[in-house]
């Protein structure tokens, strides 16, 4: 059995615009994603990175693709939705293709009046985390909450409030 080939037609500027478009209007995206996305839909070459760069400039003209509002979002959502830790939606920003620059001031004012604390807290809740019990679910809860973003530091608070003995907190500390 023959299979036809899916290989494409690579898209005109017009039609790579609207394209463009429709995947904005799908989510929203950062300047290096709708970037890959459109570089599959075009034609390979320098004339497809003129019309992507012609796109990507209309679009930001346009106001429809802005990373510094991406980010903003992005980093709102995750704080206030999720409550993640600020490390976490950084690192999540950045393999995104958010500049480093955007990201600093974007999360940095986000989290600015954050009391970590609190927000463990908050995420330990939304998540239904009981308190572990033993020393295997205790490393689990705390790489669980590492990964989420939270200081180490902070971490270490949350499991002294559950009950983690003293000792084994100074040890692992140093």
């Amino acid at each position: 059995m023959m299979r036809k080939s899916l290989q494409r037609k690579p898209l005109g500027e017009a039609a790579l615009f609207d394209y463009a478009v429709a995947a904005l209007g799908r989510r929203m995206r950062t300047e290096r994603e709708l970037r890959r996305l459109m570089t599959a839909r075009v034609e390979q070459g320098e004339a497809g990175g003129r019309a992507t760069d012609a796109v990507v400039s209309r679009l930001k003209e346009m106001k429809y693709l802005s990373d510094v509002r991406f980010a903003a979002n992005y980093t709102r959502v995750r704080k206030e939705d999720q409550k993640l830790g600020r490390r976490r939606v950084e690192q999540d920003l950045m393999v995104k293709g958010v500049p480093r620059g955007i990201i600093q001031k974007q999360v940095g004012e986000a989290y600015a009046d954050v009391d970590e604390l609190k927000l463990v807290r908050e995420y330990v809740e939304r998540k239904r985390m009981a308190r572990p019990e033993g020393q295997k679910e205790q490393a689990r809860a705390m790489g669980r909450l590492l990964r989420a973003g939270f200081a180490s530091s902070t971490v270490w608070k949350l499991l002294r409030e559950w009950g983690v003995e003293a000792e084994e907190v100074e040890a692992e500390e140093q």
